[in-house]
């Protein structure tokens, strides 16, 4: 099992820019990818960035140039970025870290709301 908690959501202005982070416990060393989904009122759920273990990203293409992911590590802790620059309206959503193990099984966070508004 791995536990998943999210921060740093908030309101910003057009433009502006937020960090997400996610904290990642239990069974880290099942771990293979970490990432950022987001999901819109009547959207559904897409990906917006992912890192593995090794390093090797993927971005959804409505947010490559302005979105960075990153990771982290320590005892016992994974951690997972994403800092979001040149933010739009339409990146207003409920962002959620999720972690990809090696046998393809998903853990959730709960989810942080991103609010892009003048």
């Amino acid at each position: 099992q791995v536990q998943l908690v999210e921060s740093g959501g908030g309101l910003v202005q057009p433009g502006g820019s937020l960090r997400l982070s996610c904290a990642a416990s239990g069974s880290i060393f099942t771990i293979a990818a970490m990432g950022w989904y987001r999901q819109a009122p009547g959207k559904q759920r897409e990906l917006v960035a992912e890192i593995t273990s090794g390093g090797s990203t993927n971005y959804a293409d409505s947010v490559k140039g302005r979105f960075t992911i990153s990771k982290d590590s320590a005892e016992n802790t994974k951690y997972v970025y994403v800092q979001m620059n040149s933010l739009k309206p339409e990146d207003t959503a409920v962002y959620y870290c999720t972690a990809r193990s090696y046998v393809g099984k998903s853990s959730w966070g709960q989810g942080t709301q991103v609010t892009v508004s003048s």
